[in-house]
């Protein structure tokens, strides 16, 4: 199911409810950290991922991945040799593979944390194959997005099940609770 009708209003309108419910903003906007404050709030079993900078001496050398099951390591790094490169990051297919996309599959009565859809992750065909198959099922999916994107990014946005806030220096702090609401509605419907 990509969606739900749920009544809403006192008058018994009718309105969609989405599942999908996606973050996105500018680098550094917050939106990890908005994840990672929602994980901590939930009290229902959560998989997935999140990524995080790695920084030594003040700068930025790198992005580690982080299953909710304990695996970990670089989605990219300054010293990681690849073909495939955003900026002086080369990306680590095989990490995206063996640990983001695991982490995805859908659960029955799991809540599915995603963070993120953007460039590096969309080198993998595995990995697009894998977040479409998470949206696609009738698990609510937590979420990051990149804010520009090609065409594979593109089309996620566009999709009816997709409920995307972007991140700002005004609403970072409220939407954490913003979006464990929206997951507690949701799961009285489901």
């Amino acid at each position: 199911m990509a969606w739900k009708l749920v009544p809403v209003g006192q008058n018994g309108t009718i309105t969609f409810m989405k599942k999908n419910i996606f973050l996105t903003g500018a680098p550094s906007s917050g939106k990890t950290t908005t994840i990672k404050k929602v994980i901590k709030i939930l009290t229902v079993p959560v998989t997935g991922f999140y990524t995080e900078e790695e920084r030594r001496e003040g700068k930025r050398v790198g992005f580690v991945l982080n299953s909710l099951d304990g695996h970990k390591g670089y989605l990219a790094h300054q010293d990681i040799r690849s073909d495939l490169h955003i900026r002086r990051y080369g990306v680590s297919i095989e990490n995206i593979e063996s640990i983001a996309v695991p982490s995805i599959t859908p659960v029955s009565g799991q809540i599915i944390i995603l963070d993120e859809i953007g460039k590096m992750e969309c080198f993998s065909e595995v990995f697009r194959q894998a977040a479409l198959k998470a949206l696609d099922s009738p698990s609510i999916v937590i979420g990051t997005i990149t804010l520009g994107g090609a065409e594979f990014i593109a089309t996620v946005k566009t999709r009816e099940d997709m409920e995307i806030l972007e991140v700002t220096p005004d609403n970072r702090d409220a939407l954490p609770q913003v979006i464990v609401r929206k997951i507690e509605e949701l799961l009285r419907i489901i």
